[in-house]
């Protein structure tokens, strides 16, 4: 299956821009995000906290295969509906420094729109590690939730 969502990384830097266009209008892709039903549904987690808002935060819990719970939590710096959230993202319990993420929500036509993830590391090893990882895979695969679940709604 053709992967719809772009992960792009550049050689020697420590970012990653993921962009996906989306079949859903823009304020449906943004729910997507602000709203925690629809957050628990695509990303498979439980929503412990989140405050859209500037100097909001969120928290989120994850049970892996095994029964283990995993959270991952960030504060907000920035929440303008419908056009950009700025937070920070950290896995507890885990080696990875908390990375920074510009997202942004564009409107292309009445009923499709596009989300480009602009994700900075601490480092260039800290962002390959995560490349490592099945990352462009488990992305790809949460955008298709977003798409699958959201279209519903419309």
């Amino acid at each position: 299956m053709e992967r719809k969502t772009k992960v792009n990384a550049e050689d020697n830097t420590q970012e990653l821009q993921i962009v996906r266009e989306f079949d859903l209008p823009l304020e449906l892709l943004f729910k997507a995000y602000a709203e925690p039903e629809i957050v628990e549904q695509w990303m498979g987690t439980k929503v412990l906290k989140l405050e859209n808002k500037n100097h909001g935060g969120y928290q989120f819990e994850t049970t892996d295969p095994k029964g283990n719970k995993h959270r991952f939590n960030g504060v907000i710096h920035e929440f303008v509906s419908n056009e950009k959230i700025t937070r920070t993202f950290e896995m507890e319990n885990t080696p990875f420094d908390v990375q920074l993420e510009f997202l942004t929500f564009e409107k292309l036509t009445e009923d499709t729109s596009k989300l480009t993830m602009h994700v900075l590391y601490k480092s260039t090893e800290v962002r390959n590690q995560i490349l490592a990882l099945p990352f462009a895979q488990g992305i790809n695969m949460a955008h298709n939730r977003i798409q699958d679940i959201v279209s519903k709604l419309k």
